[in-house]
């Protein structure tokens, strides 16, 4: 089973409740409609190598692991706030499985889509 397949449907099993539609498939990517307005999009190429970006009315926010920012603590994973600033990222780990990781996110999303960064 595909990654993305797998990870559809847990975040269908465990969330579907709090989901307004089912996951969607797209070509490279999932799109999770939260049902706080905010919409989620994960990209997994690997286990340690993901994007997750996630809007809410104007505002973008994203986690992923492009080894770019080496003078975070979180490196290689790092988070764009709401201000397009770059921070250690609060939520994912490369070593964790990616069902852990998006779990983490989509709960946290559901709480405050801004993660407390406004």
């Amino acid at each position: 089973m595909s990654l993305h397949i797998e990870l559809a449907d847990r975040i269908d099993r465990t969330f579907g409740a709090r989901l307004p539609q089912p996951v969607e498939h797209k070509q490279d990517a999932l799109v999770v409609h939260l049902g706080n307005g905010v919409t989620l999009t994960v990209r997994y190429a690997a286990n340690d190598a993901y994007s997750l970006r996630w809007n809410f009315g104007d505002a973008e926010l994203g986690i992923d692991t492009a080894p770019l920012h080496r003078e975070l603590a979180t490196f290689p994973n790092h988070l764009h706030d709401i201000d397009g600033q770059v921070r250690p990222d609060p939520l994912t780990h490369p070593d964790d499985t990616p069902v852990a990781n998006v779990s983490r996110v989509i709960e946290a999303l559901l709480a405050d889509p801004s993660l407390g960064l406004r």
